[in-house]
């Protein structure tokens, strides 16, 4: 009797929130705004270092608009030595198998809490609490073989008299492509699957959680049943918890489609990081995106936005790093406008990555630029302009619409299955003093270059006596003296789709499992713990848009914006013709005498235009145009 009013009482909450949700506020109504912790603290932050970051948000950031803030990945992992990104063993888990956020780091989670204490102090600042989540069920979970919780029933999931364990709905052949470790798909279709992921969202909305960030779920790790699964959950909680999807190496317009109605905002790119290359790869499927008419289109009981991920300025640490913040932005000024430009004219989801407690003066005011926030929310029509000239001050050439292409190739370490055969390439050189190097024999193709090596830390032999095969474990250095020693890692430098070879990393000499690496006699060289081999690779000519872009946007006021991009080494004269603007925003009055005209980053008034806007911009860098014809 006590199960069966038990029953009543969850179904008749059940019917109390689905009423409740899908009268409440309209979710990400505009592009949501905040900051993330991934891009300065990795997967290492603190309940106090997100804490104080939290307040600066509220402090500096609220009234701008920004209010979430959210900690990203491995907030369950304990921080100790042999943890990284891609370790198994060191989560903390519950009696049901779910994530639990390391006590050391969190402590106001001791006792069951969760997140509800952090939670809670991020809405009395006025604020919004958001956490980074993997698909499905994590390795340590199946292999602990955890009961489901039911919550319906507040006990274990039992389905045809049989009780069922986390193995039973864990798919190994589906595990995360960049996290092959720690997570893996669940069975959606079965009810047990269904229990557990119900559970999840259950209880982070009983945390407090207002945003969630799903990842290994969208791009090139799509997982459409989990996808549309979550969302159906999220419509019956009682709770307005904004939903993402992640990562977008791959994505399209016709791949978003399909979830865009079942989520608040997805990304649309890989991992966006401090360099030139990730910035400038963002213009063409930005465009495409525009062009599918995907922004701001009805989503998860609200709407949906692509996103271009967060924006790596100021204070930063390194992608997959077990360091915190401890670099600034390698991106220089123009860059960082074009960035900021950009991500706020396609109406992408402005999230900032960098550690509040040492942001500078420069990028407060890029990330708090009132015109381009004021874009970033309330403009329409926004699109890529194709009718722009430019005159490079290098070449002296005028081009309509002009782009083009640079190449570059170089070599990757990286880190790959230690089956396959093109791993067999090292090679021990010795040097003076006793000193010995491990370098990639280079392929005929590339034996002008001089040889990519490693130096030798400590080394001792060892016999395998399963495969019968002497053994050299080394630690490895990237130089062979320098004032810290920094050895070659097993962690992956950045997350990857499942294609794609990981890359290798450097941190300071640790001794850990992960740096212990064994060079057999045949070439190989081989991380027992993480089970990768490392590899050296040649990047195939890689194309590097050039040429200059525009983009336009009406604003609420009548106002219209023009937006310049110089994706040129070299300084270049943009121009665009207001007819031209007429033609492609139509009811703006653009071809009247009394239209005034200001840019935006250099603050100068360009007064009255009638025929031509046109303007110098910096290599890599961008002009903003505000028209008003009223």
């Amino acid at each position: 009797m006590k199960n069966i009013c038990f029953s009543l009482f969850f179904s008749f909450g059940l019917l109390f929130n689905w009423v409740s949700s899908q009268t409440g506020p309209e979710r990400a109504a505009l592009p949501p705004r905040g900051w993330n912790s991934y891009d300065s603290f990795s997967w290492i932050i603190s309940e106090e270092e997100f804490l104080k970051n939290a307040e600066i948000v509220a402090n500096q950031l609220k009234s701008k608009g920004y209010e979430y803030v959210i900690v990203d990945y491995l907030w369950y992992r304990k921080l100790v030595p042999g943890a990284y990104t891609d370790s198994l063993g060191f989560d903390v888990i519950d009696d049901w198998g779910r994530m639990a956020p390391d006590p050391v780091r969190w402590p106001s989670s001791q006792g069951g809490k969760g997140f509800s204490e952090v939670a809670k102090k991020v809405h009395d600042m006025g604020l919004k609490f958001g956490i980074h989540v993997m698909r499905g069920i994590s390795t340590q979970a199946v292999n602990a073989n955890t009961p489901i919780l039911d919550i319906s029933k507040g006990d274990a999931y039992v389905e045809s008299g049989k009780k069922w364990l986390a193995s039973d709905i864990g798919i190994k052949s589906r595990a995360c492509g960049w996290m092959h470790n720690g997570f893996m798909s669940v069975n959606v279709k079965s009810g047990a699957g269904k229990a557990f992921l119900r559970s999840l969202y259950q209880q982070y909305a009983d945390w407090g959680v207002d945003f969630v960030k799903h990842d290994c779920v969208f791009g090139d790790d799509l997982d459409l049943d989990e996808i549309t699964f979550v969302s159906d959950v999220l419509k019956q909680l009682n709770s307005t918890i904004v939903y993402s999807l992640s990562p977008g190496t791959s994505a399209t317009p016709a791949m978003a489609k399909a979830v865009s109605g079942l989520a608040n905002m997805y990304r649309i790119t890989g991992d966006d990081w401090d360099s030139w290359n990730d910035i400038v790869s963002h213009f063409d499927v930005t465009r495409d995106f525009a062009t599918a008419n995907m922004i701001g289109t009805a989503g998860l009981l609200g709407k949906s936005w692509p996103d271009l991920d967060m924006l790596p300025l100021g204070w930063l640490t390194d992608p997959g790093s077990n360091n915190g913040p401890h670099r600034t932005t390698n991106l220089n000024i123009n860059e960082q406008r074009t960035q900021m430009t950009l991500w706020s004219i396609s109406k992408s989801p402005i999230m900032f990555g960098g550690d509040l407690r040492n942001i500078d003066n420069t990028t407060f005011s890029i990330i708090t630029n009132p015109t381009l926030l004021e874009i970033n929310a309330f403009s329409s029509n926004n699109m890529e302009f194709l009718k722009i000239a430019s005159t490079n001050f290098r070449k002296r050439i005028v081009k309509w619409h002009s782009r083009g292409l640079e190449t570059s190739a170089s070599r990757i370490l990286g880190l790959t299955k230690c089956a396959y055969s093109d791993t067999t390439g090292w090679i021990t050189e010795s040097l003076n003093e006793g000193l010995e190097k491990i370098c990639w024999k280079e392929n005929p193709e590339h034996e002008s270059q001089t040889p990519f090596c490693l130096y030798k830390r400590g080394s001792r032999v060892a016999i395998d006596k399963e495969a019968a095969t002497r053994r050299d474990q080394v630690e490895l250095l990237s130089f062979p003296t320098s004032s810290v020693d920094v050895c070659l890692d097993a962690t992956p430098k950045r997350k990857h789709s499942s294609e794609a070879i990981m890359r290798g990393s450097f941190f300071p000499c640790k001794g850990h499992e992960n740096q212990k690496w064994d060079l057999y006699a045949n070439g190989t060289l081989a991380n027992h713990y993480s089970g990768h081999c490392a590899i050296v690779k040649y990047n195939k000519a890689k194309s590097i848009p050039t040429g200059a872009r525009s983009w336009v946007a009406a604003g609420r006021g009548g106002e219209v914006y023009v937006a310049f991009f110089n994706l040129n080494n070299a300084k270049t004269v943009i121009s665009v013709k207001i007819s031209d603007l007429a033609q492609a925003l139509p009811g703006k009055k653009l071809g009247s005498n009394s239209c005034k005209c200001r840019e935006e980053w250099s603050g100068k008034d360009f007064g009255l235009v009638s025929d031509l806007i046109a303007a110098p911009v910096e290599s890599h860098g961008s002009a903003l145009f505000i028209i008003n014809c009223n």
